[in-house]
């Protein structure tokens, strides 16, 4: 039997790629950090703050991301969205996790046929 501490490694390793494209998807529109979060919870992906905010960081300083200040309602926020080159890269990794996704499922259709 595998150690609980093994499995907790490894899932955390397969979730780190899997929360950049998870985060990319959501900032086709501006989102402050904390709105992007509970979207990423409501869709049964909880992110800590400790990872999404600098993910965000540095994701922006890559040029991934754009970002403003807004100080409308409340307190002053970060806003976040794909710039267009982050449009591209999303679109790029979309297509890799799609086809990574297919040879996942032939793989496991493989394991379990007799």
């Amino acid at each position: 039997m595998v150690a609980d501490g093994v499995f907790e490694s490894l899932e955390l390793e397969l979730r780190r790629g899997t929360v950049v494209l998870a985060a990319l998807s959501q900032l086709r529109t501006f989102r402050y950090g904390y709105e992007l979060r509970q979207v990423l919870a409501d869709h049964g992906l909880s992110v800590e703050e400790g990872t999404l905010y600098p993910l965000l960081r540095r994701l922006e300083s890559q040029g991934v991301l754009q970002s403003e200040w807004r100080t409308g309602q409340g307190p002053p926020r970060r806003y976040y969205q794909l710039s267009p080159s982050g449009e591209q890269l999303y679109e790029r990794l979309t297509t890799s996790w799609r086809n990574l996704n297919d040879a996942m499922e032939r793989l496991h259709e493989r394991e379990s046929a007799p």
